[in-house]
């Protein structure tokens, strides 16, 4: 009976999130999260290692917002000011540790052009997002728009938005998972399902902004994930190093994740290999769950990784939120 449970779970896990269970339209206004500390391992409180990782420190996370949770991408500050984007386009914005707050708690939906405000509710799954903190401008990639669109500073309203055809050809539920700005200005989008002929997920480089209508045609590349896993979030942390955030889900351990590292050629070519190296694995005992959200900052001179799960507003997942120092 427990494997047949079991399996039960996992078909509703691998399936899209249905509409009923994302919350439906509300305003923007403010938000109150608790933050409850969690052990690393659930085995050993004094565990504090795991790979090239460093544990820093840990939360679930947990509103009685109806619209708090989802997570499927973040951007973090050094002293715990969290920005999280959630698959149905709802902006979450909180502190946790010991810094000080830079602005209120809030949460509230993404703008929308006048043109998209017929657009159903539901369709908005934002599952990337990038950011640049010269222009203080915002990417977000939507998987079942198959777009992405560009803001302006605080997000107060969009830019640009362009549907490309090379991600047209993606699965419909399978497509911009993850979205990686480059230090110089270039693009870097990961497909969770677009596969390629010998077993890879297609990968596309962009030159420039993605949404403007300059932009070239993207190169074709190809991620080679740790084998079983498909990417789920992705952050630049130089000009041609890329980390990238997988997930797996099997019967024998459910969730699992892991950090990996990819390294772009310096003069890149279509079709070229971008093979991960595994930096670190989360799965039981260690805290696991289905980890979508992943942000870089800089403490002391060191990175700092931050990883957020996506409970997929359902009783039985968490809202995990895990600090780690990077050690290269």
């Amino acid at each position: 009976m427990r494997r047949i449970l079991i399996v039960l779970l996992l078909a509703i896990l691998l399936l899209p999130a249905p509409h009923k269970t994302k919350p439906e339209l509300f305003g923007p206004g403010p938000l109150l999260v608790t933050a409850t500390r969690l052990p690393l391992s659930s085995a050993d409180p004094k565990l504090s290692r795991v790979g090239q990782l460093t544990y820093l420190d840990g939360w679930q996370l947990s509103s009685s917002h109806r619209g708090f949770g989802g997570i499927s991408s973040l951007l973090a500050a050094s002293n715990g000011q969290i920005l999280a984007l959630s698959d149905s386009g709802t902006l979450m914005g909180f502190h946790v540790g010991k810094g000080q707050p830079s602005r209120h708690p809030f949460i509230a939906p993404l703008p929308i052009r006048p043109q998209d405000k017929e657009k159903p509710w539901w369709a908005w799954d934002s599952e990337a997002m990038a950011y640049d903190p010269v222009s203080d401008r915002y990417w977000v990639g939507f998987e079942l728009q198959q777009m992405i669109c560009r803001y302006s500073n605080s997000f107060a309203r969009v830019e640009a938005c362009r549907v490309w055809p090379e991600i047209e050809a993606w699965p419909l539920t399978g497509s911009v998972e993850a979205l990686a700005r480059l230090p110089d200005g270039r693009f870097l989008a990961l497909a969770e399902m677009g596969m390629t002929e010998d077993g890879s997920h297609d990968a596309l480089l962009f030159d420039g902004d993605p949404t403007e209508r300059g932009t070239p045609a993207p190169m074709h590349l190809r991620y080679v994930p740790p084998r079983g896993y498909r990417p789920t979030d992705a952050v630049a942390l130089d000009q041609r190093h890329v980390l990238v955030l997988n997930r797996r889900l099997t019967l024998q351990e459910l969730f699992t994740a892991t950090l990996a590292i990819i390294e772009l050629p310096e003069h890149p070519r279509a079709n070229d290999r971008l093979e991960a190296r595994t930096l670190a694995r989360l799965a039981p005992p260690l805290q696991a769950d289905n980890f979508e959200g992943l942000a870089v900052t800089r403490e002391q001179g060191r990175p700092v990784v931050w990883m957020a799960s996506d409970d997929n507003h359902e009783f039985f997942q968490r809202t995990l939120l895990l600090k780690f120092a990077l050690g290269l």
